[in-house]
């Protein structure tokens, strides 16, 4: 109380009796960041204005919550600029903590029906993991096992390991995004001779047509 009338320990002090109207709304702005930290913080100001009897537009009220304590400064009262908050129905606003800037998310201008371009780190990936009946097998005539060498064994679905990449935080519900890739077009063409003519020789029926009789 001191610091908010800006006054020191002795000073001289003249009191007035005044009659405040109740207040219905007020709006309050946290001096620090870590405000946003509180659960609910309605609830917690709420809990700390019962140790006070008014607010006026500019004080800056102290509240203690979790063995810290709390600055936050009055913007806004209605219906007047200094309100009373005993035994009253009020509405409570928050205004962005000092020094806290709002991440804001560039949207890109795309033309119409132009798909987005895909992130590959959003792209899951297979990669090698445990692989069932990998080990070497046995037979019942004691004779050992050629390994396959054909290269390619059936393996389950759920022995793949998927790798994630990053979540697409800018995801939101209810949209949907056409991804593709970002491949560049090949210009490489192959050598072609310019006596190649394609599609050409000599053609086969499979149905031998008939002679027609003659006439006569």
């Amino acid at each position: 109380m001191l610091r908010n009338l800006q006054l020191e320990e002795g000073d001289m002090v003249h009191v007035k009796s005044v009659a405040l109207p109740v207040a219905t709304f007020a709006k309050f702005q946290p001096q620090d960041e870590s405000f946003l930290d509180i659960f609910n913080p309605k609830a917690v100001l709420e809990n700390a204005l019962r140790d006070f009897a008014c607010l006026t537009v500019g004080d800056m009220i102290a509240i203690n919550y979790n063995e810290r304590v709390y600055e936050l400064q009055v913007l806004a009262a209605e219906p007047a600029e200094a309100v009373s908050i005993i035994e009253c129905d009020m509405s409570v606003d928050f205004a962005p903590p000092v020094g806290y800037v709002e991440k804001r998310i560039k949207e890109q201008k795309r033309a119409d029906g132009e798909p987005k371009d895909v992130n590959e780190n959003l792209i899951p990936t297979q990669t090698q993991g445990f692989q069932v009946f990998g080990g070497s097998g046995s037979r019942l005539d004691g004779r050992s096992c050629e390994p396959s060498t054909s290269g390619s064994t059936s393996t389950p679905t759920g022995s793949q390991i998927t790798q994630r990449g990053i979540p697409n935080y800018d995801y939101k519900p209810g949209s949907l995004t056409f991804l593709r890739m970002g491949n560049k077009a090949t210009t490489e063409t192959e050598d072609v001779s310019p006596n190649f003519k394609p599609f050409e020789g000599e053609g086969t029926r499979l149905k031998q047509s008939g002679s027609k009789a003659a006439v006569h």
